[in-house]
């Protein structure tokens, strides 16, 4: 009888150990001129934000060598917390002097795998300012492809660029694809309407994601820019928007971090 009572808990366990291997939990964050200006301190709290989950985009990375230094920083400190991480950094995109940066993705290595360390896409280089970094992951033999995307200031037509991201988005092949990044545009907007017409979802709607400069009526949050869309082929399991900031006496050290709240999306692959 304790022979069957183990073997039915070994299976258990086997197959609960199989399932939560089986879901990804993605973060998506404009970490606001990440670079040289990141503190080792506010490294360690970025760290502590972002530690539980399996893959890391980062937007808004310094196009010069201290944006490629924090991220190597960044990814140490997470090694150095429990779990073993990579990265991968994309060139400089192909932009004015002042607006040019890298995107960033950090992983954990235990379950997810690459074979190629990711392109910028150079078919909408001359369409979109800051390019978007496309980066093909597996768990197991499930291949899963995220493109992180950081559009125009909303002052100047981002809306153009998510037209041309659809438009290449909707002739790929990719069957199960993410989009993770800061658009500066509200996923409940007209622009997204091709987009989610053509089985693609928003994780998260009416969620603020951009902190104020300062509180006013107890309030910090501002726009909601931030969204992962995903594909058919991938299953939502939760989202959310990571609040780091609680409460309002809290926003100035907030900022120090980021003007952008992470979002969150667990999913599996069908």
């Amino acid at each position: 009888m304790l022979k069957k009572i183990l073997l039915i808990l070994l299976v258990f366990l086997a197959f609960n150990g199989y399932a939560q291997n089986d879901n990804i939990s993605l973060v998506s964050w404009n970490i606001r001129d990440f670079g040289q200006t990141k503190s080792s301190e506010e490294l360690d709290e970025i760290t502590e934000i972002v530690r539980d989950v399996d893959i890391i985009a980062i937007q808004e990375v310094v196009a010069g060598y201290g944006g490629a230094q924090a991220v190597a920083k960044l990814t140490d400190i997470l090694n150095r917390k429990g779990s073993k991480w990579d990265y991968v950094i994309s060139n400089p995109t192909h932009s004015s002097k002042y607006v040019t940066e890298r995107y960033a993705f950090i992983w954990k290595t235990k379950h997810i795998k690459i074979k190629n360390r990711g392109r910028l896409v150079k078919e909408l280089d001359s369409l979109i300012d800051r390019e978007p970094f496309l980066l093909d992951f597996y768990l197991s033999e499930k291949k899963f492809t995220i493109l992180n995307f950081h559009s125009r200031p909303f002052d100047k037509d981002p809306e153009s660029e998510i037209k041309a991201l659809t438009n290449y988005i909707t002739n790929s092949s990719n069957s199960a694809l993410l989009i993770a990044g800061d658009f500066n545009v509200d996923e409940k907007k007209e622009v997204f309407d091709t987009l989610k017409s053509n089985g693609f979802n928003a994780s998260i709607s009416n969620q603020k994601t951009t902190l104020k400069k300062a509180c006013t009526q107890n309030e910090y949050l501002n726009h909601p820019i931030d969204n992962i869309f995903y594909s058919r082929g991938i299953n939502k399991l939760k989202s959310k928007v990571i609040d780091f900031v609680n409460v309002c006496d809290n926003l100035d050290k907030a900022r120090k971090l980021s003007d952008h709240l992470p979002v969150y999306l667990k999913f599996s692959i069908e």
